[in-house]
């Protein structure tokens, strides 16, 4: 029943995404005579040409205020209306809108036989490409965080987590030589900004009132000069839903606040706090229950820290993240806060995950030439009992190096290595880790460290075409050689595997996004003989949310159209857990805080052993984005999950979770529901 349901799902999504339309441009004079195919060149050409030789600015207004773009609409009146204009001179504003109005009318688009509006957007002075607008995407509506009117190149900006949003960067890209395996991303380094500015600003809509203005286009407070911006913004998150269990409902309440600033195009802040009360779909409930500290709280929200207990099955928990990010120049950014980074180009990461809980760090990358070399050092927290010490929670160390080198327009190739160590009376922060160049294990033999776990990986990105990638991780924990290429099943044989492809504008539908991938981790991965310097922290997994020991299939559909999205996802797994009875208390290496030497057998470890649960995943998303500044959207779900297992474990129930779920959200980062 579960499989029918999640196949007629994704069969009505794609019957509503590939339905597409005929359209024909606007035609403005000395266009009449052009063919279809150069209408949309003849009309953007035409239209700069006469701005041009009508516009001059006003007495009034500086240099900097005669920098500006605007917004405007070829209605299917063939007129032009105003939409919007980026400049703070109220006289520059009205010479704007005065000489559209004199501009000269037009034949208006058509599609289907019908008389359309059509949205552009117009740079001056005409240093920038004018840009047809039409193909409407989302990027987390992410460059936000800068006033578009003092953008510059180097602008330091870091990209929200957001995956479904973060899908549709391929429409930005601003050449084949970027970087997309290290998010959040610099928009400097990722981003085409006027391209991204011609697709997002046309969603603004025309609200001359300041509550209009707030509620549908912009921040809620907007502060800015030559030098510097602010940002302000309310959260608020009002969700509410039902499953098949005994809970009456579930609910999501959070209140916060977000601040972004830029000084002097070199430096941006932000910060993000926000409180909530929550209850989720069961099985969720269940799992944050169980993973909870070794001390004071209630349970572990997957993907936050510590909620204390809260009504029947409900949980109170806040969160703080922010940081500092400063780019001297083209080469250099610096970053310091607390919060999540993600490597790969896929929907999960078997090297580093935003699934677990955010983490202080520090983080400096560097962009010369085709490569993007990053150091990554985080401080987290071991927060399990058998850990704790005197109710402190034991800190624990990471170092991560990542290397991405564009080897051609087409193949990009990054190395990844990291070093988990754990705090203890004779060892803290070993400086000996700070070294900023790749290869830790001849560090790690070099001082003799046998409690630092070293892990290296490989990861490729091939594009077939403009529209299709294929990307791939390898994650070696540990291997041994003679034992590599053997039947046997060695157990030391540590390592996983990722492939996957996406395919953008599928079918040569705009913003069409598709995308399928293949996870398998090997048993013990992640995990460490000395069990504080497992993989994870805060009781959660650093890479992949499932852990270790499973084969994971993913398939992903992305679509938007204007402010309208849908999202599908359908997850098809088998992973091996612990059977945790008094007649087998071994380990079969799909928990990864346990210590390695509790293993079942040294040979024969086959992924998926043990408890052997079979888990299918259908999610089903859409809604509309009220305003692109903030990301606020309106929504409805509904998410199915079929958990099967020969013995029912400490974490989960053999069960098939029902959720419905609907309401706004400030969709900021991601939460994972797919455990």
């Amino acid at each position: 029943m579960l499989k029918k349901t999640i196949t007629l799902l994704s069969m009505l999504l794609f019957n509503v995404i590939l339905f597409g339309q005929a359209e024909n441009y606007p035609v403005y004079k000395d266009c009449e005579n052009q063919p279809i195919a150069n209408l949309e060149k003849c009309f953007l050409e035409n239209v700069k040409k006469d701005f041009n030789s009508k516009y001059v600015k006003p007495t009034d207004a500086n240099d900097y205020q005669n920098e500006f773009y605007v917004v405007f609409i070829a209605n299917k009146n063939g007129e032009f209306d105003v939409i919007h204009v980026s400049s703070n001179s109220v006289s520059v504003n009205k010479t704007v809108e005065k000489v559209f109005s004199e501009l000269s009318p037009f034949q208006p688009a058509v599609l289907n036989g019908q008389t359309i509006d059509k949205q552009f957007i117009l740079y001056y002075p005409n240093n920038k490409k004018m840009l047809q607008t039409g193909s409407l995407d989302g990027l987390n509506y992410g460059l936000k965080n800068e006033n578009l009117e003092i953008r510059k190149e180097n602008s330091p900006y870091r990209s929200n987590l957001n995956y479904w949003d973060n899908l549709s960067l391929h429409n930005y890209q601003n050449s084949d030589q970027i970087h997309t395996g290290f998010r959040p991303y610099l928009n400097n380094l990722a981003v085409d900004t006027n391209k991204f500015d011609s697709i997002q600003t046309p969603l603004l809509k025309d609200k001359k009132t300041w509550l209009g203005r707030k509620f549908w286009n912009e921040n809620f407070v907007e502060i800015s000069d030559k030098y510097y911006w602010i940002n302000i913004n309310p959260i608020f998150d009002v969700i509410a839903g039902k499953d098949n269990s005994d809970n009456r409902f579930t609910y999501n309440n959070t209140r916060g606040a977000r601040i972004d600033a830029g000084l002097w195009n070199k430096i941006v802040l932000s910060s993000t706090f926000y409180e909530s009360q929550a209850r989720f779909v069961d099985y969720f409930n269940d799992y944050a229950f169980s993973i909870k500290p070794g001390r004071n709280s209630a349970a572990v929200i997957p993907g936050q820290v510590s909620a204390r207990e809260f009504g029947t099955n409900g949980f109170d928990y806040q969160s703080s993240t922010g940081y500092v990010s400063y780019s001297p120049n083209k080469t250099f950014n610096f970053q310091f806060g607390r919060d999540k980074n993600f490597i790969g180009d896929g929907y999960r990461s078997l090297f580093l995950s935003d699934a677990t809980a955010p983490s202080t760090f520090f983080k400096i990358q560097t962009n010369f030439w085709k490569i993007q070399y990053t150091n990554l050092w985080m401080f987290m927290r071991d927060v399990r009992r058998e850990v704790t010490v005197d109710n402190i929670f034991l800190r624990k160390f990471a170092a991560i190096h990542h290397l991405s080198l564009n080897a051609t327009k087409k193949l990009n190739i990054s190395l990844f290595e990291s070093v988990i160590w754990a705090k203890s009376p004779n060892q803290g922060f070993d400086v000996d880790y700070i070294n900023p160049l790749i290869l830790y294990r001849p560090i790690e033999y070099a001082i003799g460290s046998k409690h630092a776990n070293v892990m290296l990986g490989l990861s490729t990105t091939y594009k077939l075409k403009k529209d299709i990638h294929i990307y791939s991780q390898l994650l070696f924990d540990e291997i041994t050689k003679k034992e590599l290429f053997s039947s046997s099943g060695y157990w030391g044989n540590k390592y996983a595997f990722q492939l996957g492809a996406k395919y953008f504008n599928a079918f040569h539908l705009p913003n069409l996004n598709l995308q399928m991938e293949y996870n398998t981790v090997r048993p013990y991965v992640y995990s460490h003989e000395f069990i504080e310097t497992n993989y994870g922290t805060y009781n959660q997994s650093l890479a992949h949310p499932w852990g270790s020991n499973f084969r994971e299939g993913i398939f992903i559909v992305d679509y938007k159209y204007q402010r309208w999205f849908v999202n599908s996802k359908i997850e098809a797994g088998l992973k091996g857990f612990d059977y945790n009875s008094t007649e087998d208390t071994n380990s079969y290496g799909g928990d990864i805080f346990r210590d390695y030497a509790d293993r079942n057998a040294d040979y024969g470890i086959n992924t998926g052993q043990g408890n052997k649960a079979k888990i299918v995943i259908g999610d089903f998303q859409a809604g509309y984005l009220i305003n692109p500044s903030t990301n606020l959207k309106v929504f409805g779900g509904l998410l199915v999950r079929s958990f099967n297992a020969p013995k029912e474990n400490t974490l989960f129930k053999n069960k098939t979770s029902t959720w419905f779920n609907f309401g706004f959200k400030y969709d900021l980062n991601n939460w994972y529901f797919d455990f």
